[in-house]
């Protein structure tokens, strides 16, 4: 028998590059056999080329997703866990997105993911065994100007994953939220790239405000607070190994902070805060 049949079997989506691919390396370190998956056939090769078994896995493609799917359990019949984590960010001013375009964002960051994860339950129900993980946000459960589309469906999230908890309590499933706030990615550049392709900032009444988002985006440097995806690698550990894990990990100090100040302040106040942040 093949030693890799032996080891408890990883999904990741989204293993390009940031999270995913720290993810992806971090897992198979700690014994974990990994499959990583990107949704370019280029980022496919690269990370066979670095040794893992990689999917072609498009979250905004129904016909890739269970493509993908068949070929995972063609290759092992116990996968253990689903580590949720492919997923973009649009941003500008929600009066500046059309419909498509939110459509097209919930594609990729809930659609995908929901139908992804219907595809892996029956089996881990047939041996009351598995973990899910979402890698969610700070802005799962706060929001920030400028980024709604990106707000809205990490909030879809959070709802999708609390509902699934209790529905499937009597078994031995368990999900798990990553909050993080600001990680080392390319978060940023991939959020300025869809928002020159989806905005038309001439014809907007957020110009003045573009223009300090758009600094932000362009910039190399790491906002305040910025951690290593290996802080997200950490939680993601835990969840993975605990019998109990966290329903919350909140990675980051802003993601502390604002679940904190959530609880204590009167949403008026909050939102006197959050209005003063940009991008």
């Amino acid at each position: 028998m093949d030693s890799s049949s032996k080891l408890k079997s990883v999904l990741i989506t989204g293993c390009s590059s940031g999270i995913g691919l720290c993810l992806a390396h971090g897992l198979r370190d700690e014994g974990y056999r990994v499959f990583a998956s990107a949704r370019s056939i280029n980022d496919v090769d690269k990370l066979k080329d670095l040794g893992f078994e990689s999917l072609l896995l498009d979250l905004a493609s129904s016909d890739s997703i269970n493509i993908a799917i068949s070929e995972l359990y063609q290759k092992t019949d116990n996968l253990y866990a689903l580590i949720n984590n492919g997923a973009y960010g649009q941003a500008g001013a929600l009066e500046d997105i059309s419909r498509a375009i939110l459509e097209k964002q919930f594609q990729a960051n809930v659609f995908g993911w929901h139908e992804l994860t219907n595809l892996v339950l029956p089996n881990m129900r047939k041996v009351n065994l598995g973990r899910v993980i979402y890698i969610s946000s700070i802005l799962g459960f706060v929001a920030m100007p400028f980024r709604g589309p990106y707000i809205a469906s990490k909030f879809a999230i959070e709802g999708l994953v609390n509902t699934l908890r209790l529905e499937l309590s009597e078994t031995n499933i368990k999900f798990s939220l990553i909050q993080p706030g600001p990680i080392e990615s390319k978060f940023r550049a991939n959020a300025y790239l869809a928002f020159k392709e989806n905005v038309d900032s001439s014809k907007s009444n957020y110009k003045e405000q573009y223009q300090t988002m758009i600094q932000r985006l362009e910039s190399d440097k790491n906002v305040q607070f910025t951690l290593p995806p290996e802080a997200v690698l950490k939680c993601a550990l835990h969840a993975l190994k605990s019998s109990s894990p966290k329903i919350h990990y909140r990675v980051t100090f802003p993601t502390k902070l604002f679940a904190f100040l959530g609880r204590i302040l009167p949403s008026s106040w909050m939102d006197k805060i959050l209005s003063l942040i940009h991008i």
